[in-house]
């Protein structure tokens, strides 16, 4: 073979070489990027690691696996409330396909604040999403939220009758609310007086308000003569179970706790 003709071999398999990088290229941009699924969360990732387990294990089922066909973006406010705002915006900026709201009302507030078009799922939502302005109605519910939300303020109650019924000699019950500039503060109080009057008991209320108040409440509860105890729908106090159960087998008063990983954990 001439020089001529190597050099000319040479430049076609260069040629070709270029071609089909620039079209493996070409091909690669064209490939749908993952979608992503953002999850705020107002909590801790300590405390809520099974729930994530099962997010995982759903997403599997329905043919979704990270890192294969699907990412997420975990956001943790780690319960300092004021770090949602932020949080929300930074998913948000990420154009997540989906965002999951969880572990509070103001979890899902802030994620619907940060956008009116990216779907909003709600998991396990104990408010009434109707009532707090998300959706229109159950079955219509428009707009850009919808998911799964567990009535536990309208049930307080029925809960309240049923412990006077087990412990009926407690006249005074205590009513362990999270921290009274929760959204939900005013609205399970109120529901919680409003059935203990029906019922003619005494409702004390005693706040959690942070981790290291929940021996003063208790001390507060059982100085003030109360025979039996009812925890409200607080997610604050779903990440306090272990403490709060500890403390009431310590001083032997009956308890109704909201959520069934209290019972799961021990808290009977």
């Amino acid at each position: 073979m001439s020089d001529a003709s190597r050099r000319e071999l040479i430049a076609l398999l260069g040629s070709a070489g270029l071609l089909c990088a620039v079209k493996v290229r070409r091909a690669r941009a064209q490939q749908p990027a993952m979608p992503l699924v953002g999850f705020l969360h107002a909590g801790s990732l300590a405390v809520n690691s099974r729930n994530v387990a099962a997010f995982h294990e759903g997403l599997e089922e329905a043919g979704y696996v990270k890192g294969r066909n699907v990412a997420i973006e975990f956001r943790w406010a780690n319960n300092q409330l004021d770090q949602l705002p932020t949080l929300a915006a930074d998913l948000v900026g990420l154009r997540p396909a989906v965002i999951v709201a969880a572990g509070a009302l103001r979890s899902a507030l802030e994620a619907k604040m940060a956008t009116s078009t990216v779907p909003i799922v709600l998991a396990g939502a104990a408010f009434d999403p109707v009532k707090e302005g998300f959706v229109a109605s159950f079955n219509r519910p428009g707009g850009n939220v919808t998911g799964l939300t567990v009535l536990g303020t309208e049930l307080l109650g029925k809960r309240l009758e049923l412990l006077s019924q087990m412990v009926p000699q407690s006249t005074r019950v205590a009513f362990l609310a999270g921290p009274s500039n929760s959204l939900l503060f005013e609205e399970e109080t109120s529901e919680v007086r409003h059935a203990a009057q029906a019922l003619g008991r005494e409702i004390i209320v005693v706040e959690g308000r942070t981790d290291f108040e929940f021996e003063t409440a208790f001390d507060t509860l059982v100085h003030r003569g109360a025979g039996a105890l009812l925890v409200g729908v607080f997610p604050w106090l779903n990440e306090q179970r272990h403490k709060i159960f500890a403390l009431a087998a310590r001083h032997k008063i009956p308890a109704m706790y909201p959520f069934p990983a209290f019972a799961i954990e021990g808290g009977l």
